[in-house]
């Protein structure tokens, strides 16, 4: 469905959006942390061609909090009310790691409303070692706060000290770490340190064209990650970036981005 251009700011239901461009309708998911301005670079290049939807996922930037014990249905859940309520019949699904599981969730549940899915920097079937680090950064964040984990999370995703050609994302990611309400992290991150096993049996289900892609250098959502999901996907595909890690979307935007309209163009 095409939607004309209409950048501002909407709320609905306890959901913050924004709508920018017009054309085919894309749908972009930010990970655990982080919120809708995340994907500036994304709205910049996609919303030539496509009407670009932003939102804060449950707990993050102007929407509302989640429950306690809240589960990866919930979040797709929001997804479908937003479709719903911009009365977009079917869009492109991309989510950024939390927000991969989101889309992968949403595309399980209502592929009809899923045109093409991409997962970038998902995570999948972690290793022991992996899950033990990831429950026990949830426990910190739990425990003692977001200011507590700040410096290692940009540390994991940038490197540190950070690079200079990274630092003003760098930065823009400690600005969204710093506004982040404290419960609804905490709340979000238990489930995504929980969640890596939750597709794995269903990605078998995956209707339409799906593309798995993360960073050549990202250890905690490996391009073996990718690689393991495409397979299992009827119709997937797994890309990885060259020297990029975590935060792509933001540090190699140009080369996420072609990559991304590449596939959105290519033949059903």
């Amino acid at each position: 469905m095409k939607l004309s251009k209409s950048p501002e700011s909407r709320r609905f239901a306890g959901t913050a959006c924004r709508v920018h461009g017009a054309g085919p309708a894309i749908v972009l998911v930010h990970g655990v942390g982080m919120d809708q301005r995340a994907w500036q670079p994304q709205i910049e290049a996609l919303a030539q061609q496509h009407c670009v939807v932003t939102y804060d996922m449950l707990g993050h930037g102007e929407s509302q909090l989640p429950p306690e014990g809240v589960q990866l249905v919930d979040f797709a859940a929001q997804l479908l009310q937003l479709l719903d309520h911009l009365q977009i019949d079917q869009a492109h699904i991309v989510g950024h790691s939390m927000g991969a599981l989101v889309a992968l969730e949403f595309a399980l549940l209502h592929p009809a409303r899923c045109a093409r899915l991409v997962a970038l920097n998902a995570v999948f079937q972690r290793s022991p070692e992996q899950r033990a680090a990831v429950l026990a950064r949830a426990r910190t964040l739990h425990s003692e706060g977001v200011a507590a984990t700040v410096d290692s999370t940009i540390a994991r995703w940038f490197g540190a000290p950070v690079p200079a050609p990274l630092r003003a994302t760098a930065a823009l990611a400690c600005d969204i770490l710093a506004d982040v309400n404290a419960l609804g992290y905490a709340r979000a991150y238990r489930l995504f340190a929980s969640s890596d096993e939750v597709h794995a049996g269903r990605l078998g289900e995956l209707a339409m064209p799906a593309l798995f892609m993360t960073g050549e250098g990202d250890p905690n959502s490996s391009p073996a990650m990718s690689q393991a999901m495409a397979a299992l996907a009827p119709r997937g595909q797994a890309q990885a970036v060259p020297g990029a890690r975590h935060m792509m979307n933001l540090t190699d935007a140009g080369e996420v981005n072609a990559r991304l309209l590449r596939f959105l163009a290519e033949p059903a």
